[in-house]
């Protein structure tokens, strides 16, 4: 009972976190873009590949300025660096409403927005739940980042009416405001690290709760540059290139895909705004198994499941339950995603430098998510059908999955047994 009892104390930081990372850049410009694709496309006449390029963009942005936002996060403190990154993320998503028909200044509001918005990446919010959160660190983990399941269905739907109602200008600033209306004042209250002198007390009261050696406020763990020559960082970095292009690939396009075979536009956009909600159904399923059984074996069976949705989805034509079927299996895997990286980096790499090794491993994270869409979105422009980009995704899932199985036991026990 004594590790559920952790929630009494440490809730406020989960539910900052939450909050902070659902209105962050990790959901917002990933799951808006495909209902911002059509209107750009058709009033500046780009095509969805050219649109869709924008995330390329800001992948390779995000590449550079993740690990930089990483490390400076554990010198300042996760606090500080993501409480004023929500404020220039939301300031930067609002710019978009600029646009003019320059594909260039297109792009560098893409760039511009992955630096500001760095910051309320999950490397910053999980650093401080890993701190505070032990024996239901998955737990803890999966709650938290249900945000960008329940934010990327209504954004999503949101994004989409304001389109209807004011046009695509207007539905722009009413989502980049808000993380500043919403994350913003929450995060001001509620969130902090384990080691924030205003936190001291209930920091205290952890200890004392467990009473085991298990919980330290020392942190403990490997520097970045002794993760860097460990050999399990690299198979991590070399499985998530095509298993995030797998999942990110998809999502962007979906309502096209599901377009091109045949569906009609609301139920386009009714469909893909059901992977929302599988995504918050795998985060707190992911989460649960994650403190109860051994990680890679969670995630070797949870993201192979996708493999059977990129098959059924190569059909020529698909049925209602099917289509269904194949969008829920892949938000669950892409609800597996945040919560299974944040808590291989603590059990394999320690806290010391959670945030800079996190921030390095998104890089690579994010070039399979960030090329993905523009790949899928150029493959359909070149053949007329996602199938090819789907069926390199199957296997994506499946031998990506089966390589999670080497990286051997935990060794957060170990690391921290090296401090005390």
């Amino acid at each position: 009972m004594s590790a559920y009892k952790e929630f009494r104390i440490g809730w406020p930081v989960v539910l900052a976190s939450m909050v902070g990372i659902a209105f962050g850049m990790s959901p917002l410009p990933f799951y808006t873009i495909g209902v911002f694709a059509g209107p750009l496309a058709g009033e500046f006449g780009w095509g969805i590949g050219k649109v869709m390029t924008g995330l390329a963009v800001f992948t390779v942005a995000a590449m550079i300025a993740s690990p930089l936002i990483g490390t400076l996060s554990d010198r300042l403190g996760v606090r500080r660096v993501a409480l004023s990154s929500i404020f220039l993320f939301s300031l930067s998503f609002m710019a978009f409403a600029l646009n003019n028909g320059s594909i260039v200044l297109y792009y560098t509001l893409w760039a511009l927005l992955a630096f500001c918005g760095a910051g309320t990446l999950p490397m910053t919010f999980t650093r401080a739940i890993s701190g505070w959160f032990h024996e239901k660190r998955g737990l803890a983990l999966g709650i938290a980042l249900i945000g960008t399941g329940v934010s990327g269905a209504l954004t999503k739907l949101f994004a989409a009416w304001v389109i209807s109602e004011a046009g695509w200008r207007a539905a722009y600033v009413a989502v980049g405001l808000l993380p500043m209306l919403i994350s913003l004042p929450i995060g001001l209250l509620m969130f902090r690290d384990i080691d924030d002198p205003k936190a001291s007390e209930r920091a205290a009261r952890l200890v004392r709760l467990h009473n085991d050696g298990n919980v330290t406020m020392k942190l403990y763990g490997l520097t970045l540059r002794q993760a860097l020559a460990d050999w399990r960082f690299w198979l991590l970095a070399a499985v998530f290139v095509p298993l995030s292009f797998a999942i990110g690939g998809p999502i962007p396009n979906m309502e096209t895909l599901l377009g091109a075979k045949g569906m009609s536009n609301s139920e386009a956009v009714f469909l893909a705004s059901t992977l929302g909600y599988a995504v918050f159904a795998g985060r707190l399923l992911g989460g649960f198994l994650l403190d109860h059984l051994w990680a890679p074996l969670v995630a070797c069976v949870l993201l192979m499941l996708p493999a059977l949705s990129m098959f059924l989805m190569t059909g020529d034509d698909l049925r209602w339950s099917t289509t269904l079927l194949s969008v829920l299996l892949l938000g669950l895997a892409a609800g597996m995603e945040y919560d299974l990286l944040a808590y291989l980096v603590s059990r394999y790499f320690g806290i010391r430098a959670y945030a800079g090794i996190y921030g390095m491993l998104y890089a690579f994270f994010a070039l399979g998510a960030g090329f993905g869409p523009a790949i899928f979105g150029r493959s359909f422009e070149a053949t007329g059908s996602y199938n090819a980009a789907l069926t390199f995704s199957m296997w994506a899932f499946i031998f990506c999955s089966l390589a999670l199985l080497l990286l051997g036991p935990y060794r957060d026990d170990k690391l921290r047994a090296m401090v005390d």
